[in-house]
């Protein structure tokens, strides 16, 4: 009987104990519109956290008293831990806002006057510094042909070409 209890609830515990942290990145390349439109789905707790340690300041992601100033602290914080580039040109991000689902913030961006895209290059290293395990899967839609890839800590780069 013990030996059937560590089977089953020694993985339990232990994937409480060390929680996976992953988040997805999705650039799709609208065509008509010029524009590439990005989403961010992060962990809510793991984001909060980790805008709490680099803002030095207390927040309730989900529940916002001052809904601008989170919204200042993500679009800042994922500018200089996201940056795409388009066949070689360095892409500025405009933050449009987030929206909490479940357990998951979804935080989306968009970069207007990119009428074709041959090559993209990205670097997200969001929330490396606050865990050694992070990983991104990354997912690009150009002329409705989709590429994924995964990095993990300290891997930060990925490249796509359509």
């Amino acid at each position: 009987m013990g030996l059937l209890l560590c089977k089953w609830f020694l993985p339990l515990w232990i994937s409480a104990v060390h929680p996976f942290y992953l988040s997805v990145t999705e650039i799709r390349h609208n065509a008509p519109r010029k524009t590439l439109e990005i989403s961010c789905r992060i962990f809510s707790d793991d984001l909060e956290n980790a805008l709490k340690k680099h803002y030095s300041t207390s927040f309730d992601i989900v529940r916002p008293q001052n809904r601008p100033a989170v919204d200042t602290m993500i679009a800042q914080y994922i500018g200089r831990h996201l940056q795409i580039k388009a066949d070689g040109k360095p892409l500025s991000l405009r933050y449009l806002g987030y929206r909490i689902e479940e357990d998951a913030t979804w935080c989306f961006l968009e970069i207007a006057g990119v009428p074709d895209v041959k090559k993209l290059d990205l670097r997200n290293d969001m929330l490396y510094k606050e865990h050694a395990t992070q990983s991104h899967m990354i997912h690009a839609i150009v002329n409705n042909k989709r590429q994924s890839t995964k990095i993990d800590n300290p891997n930060a780069t990925a490249g796509f070409s359509f």
